[in-house]
């Protein structure tokens, strides 16, 4: 299961690198529902808690604009699989973040939950940053807002379900994959019939 957790946690970094975070820190601080492990207790203290608040609320705006979406996709490419390989060793209940000696941190095996989420929240982003100018361009940039409330609700739902029952992240993310498939593919057939008029 901790597996499951963790895998949801990095996929919804690759969709918003905040929401995650957001997640695991406050149901820390104020539910009994997570105990992070203690190299990870900074997520829920509360000064860290209002910065990535404040991101969450920048990344949300700039990921509605068309243009401005893009090149915030840019700039995530380093953030979004940082925050992945944060929440996965978090979620896995990984004892990864206190490194004394890096020597044993190598040989242990610690670094594989790290590794783990920041290549799933990657290739998250990856889909998620090649497919939204496609996007934006086919539907003259109406396809931003659309498509990033999408992603933002499967973030959501994917940290929710990781937390709370691991078993449907299986599921969130089959359907999220589903849905913006078929988002992608409505918007490829405007952009042809609006080709061919």
């Amino acid at each position: 299961m901790e597996i499951l957790t963790g895998a949801g946690l990095a996929a919804s970094s690759g969709l918003n690198a905040y929401i995650p975070l957001l997640v695991l820190g406050l149901l820390d601080r104020f539910t009994d529902l997570v105990h992070l492990p203690p190299g990870f207790a900074w997520l829920s203290n509360g000064w860290v808690l209002v910065i990535l608040g404040v991101l969450l609320v920048l990344e949300v705006v700039a990921d509605k604009i068309p243009a401005v979406d893009t090149v915030n996709d840019w700039i995530q490419t380093l953030v979004r699989p940082t925050s992945g390989g944060i929440v996965f060793g978090a979620g896995s209940a990984s004892q990864t973040a206190t490194v004394t000696d890096p020597a044993s941190f190598f040989t242990s095996q610690q670094w594989v939950p790290i590794v783990v989420g920041v290549v799933t929240a990657l290739a998250v982003h990856i889909v998620k940053a090649t497919a939204r100018p496609v996007a934006n361009a086919a539907s003259l940039g109406t396809a931003a807002p659309v498509l990033s409330t999408a992603e933002d609700a499967s973030a959501i739902a994917l940290s929710v379900a990781a937390v709370l029952l691991p078993v449907l992240v299986l599921v969130v993310l089959v359907v999220a994959a589903v849905g913006l498939g078929l988002l992608y593919r409505g918007f490829r057939r405007r952009r042809r019939a609006r080709a061919a008029a």
